[in-house]
C-alpha cells in the first residue's frame, strides 16, 4: 500500500465515528480510567485521560502491558471507540487480549513505516476523538513533537500510554511518569511525576493468570 493510500484508510477509520469532534475541548478534565491493580491504585490513582502517561521499561516484556490492560479491556467494552496499537514491538496476541476482556472487535493496529508517518497517525489518533486508547511504542520525540500530541490527547479525550525503554524517554513535562523494573513477584513502579502529587514508589504482584499480550 503507497504512503497516501495508507494515511486515507487510518483518516477514514479514524474520522467515520459519531464521537469525533474533539471531545476534549470543554476544557474540564475529565474521570480517569481505573486501574485495576490495588497496589497500583495507591501510587497512581485512575489513569489520566486527555493525557499522556509515559511508560519507561528497563526491558520489554516485564509486566508493562500487564498494568495497563485491564483499563484498555473496560474502555473497549463499555466505549464504542477505538483502542489502536501504534508500531508494538511484536503482534499482540489475540487469545491473550481476549482473555485480559479485550472487545477484539474495538482494535486497530498501525505499522507505519517511517517515523513521520507514526506522529501523523499518533495526532490524528489522539484529536479525532474516535480512540477511547491509544498504545504507542513511538521513537524519541522532539519537545514540539511533544507539545502537539499532548494537546491532540486533551482534544480527544483520549487514553494515551506511550511506552520507551530506559535512555530513549523525554524530559518533558507529562501528566504521569512511571519506570518498571523486575521484580521477583511482578514488576516495582517508580512514579516519577504525577499531575498534583508527589514521586511514590511500590511494587506490583502481577497475577499469573493474565498472559503476556505480547
Amino acid at each position: 500500500m503507497s504512503p497516501s493510500a495508507h494515511k486515507a484508510v487510518v483518516n477514514t477509520l479514524l474520522t467515520k465515528h459519531p464521537q469525533r469532534l474533539w471531545q476534549g475541548l470543554n476544557n474540564q478534565r475529565t474521570p480517569g480510567v481505573a486501574v485495576h491493580w490495588p497496589e497500583l491504585d495507591l501510587l497512581v490513582g485512575d489513569w489520566p485521560r486527555g493525557a499522556i502517561t509515559e511508560v519507561v521499561s528497563a526491558q520489554d516484556g516485564i509486566g508493562e502491558l500487564r498494568l495497563v490492560l485491564p483499563a484498555v479491556a473496560e474502555l473497549s467494552q463499555r466505549e464504542a471507540r477505538w483502542i489502536l496499537w501504534v508500531a508494538p514491538p511484536h503482534i499482540p496476541y489475540p487469545a491473550a487480549l481476549a482473555a485480559a476482556g479485550v472487545d477484539l472487535s474495538r482494535m486497530l493496529v498501525l505499522h507505519p513505516r517511517k517515523d513521520q508517518d507514526m506522529l501523523w497517525a499518533l495526532e490524528l489518533a489522539l484529536r479525532s476523538g474516535s480512540c477511547s486508547a491509544v498504545l504507542a511504542w513511538p521513537p524519541a520525540l522532539q519537545d514540539t513533537q511533544w507539545r502537539r500530541l499532548q494537546l491532540a490527547a486533551e482534544a480527544g479525550n483520549s487514553l494515551a500510554f506511550f511506552f520507551f525503554r530506559q535512555g530513549s524517554a523525554a524530559t518533558v513535562p507529562v501528566a504521569l511518569r512511571l519506570e518498571l523494573h523486575p521484580a521477583r513477584q511482578g514488576v516495582d513502579v517508580d512514579v516519577r511525576k504525577r499531575r498534583g502529587a508527589m514521586p511514590a514508589r511500590g511494587m506490583v504482584a502481577l497475577s499469573d493468570q493474565l498472559a503476556l499480550a505480547l
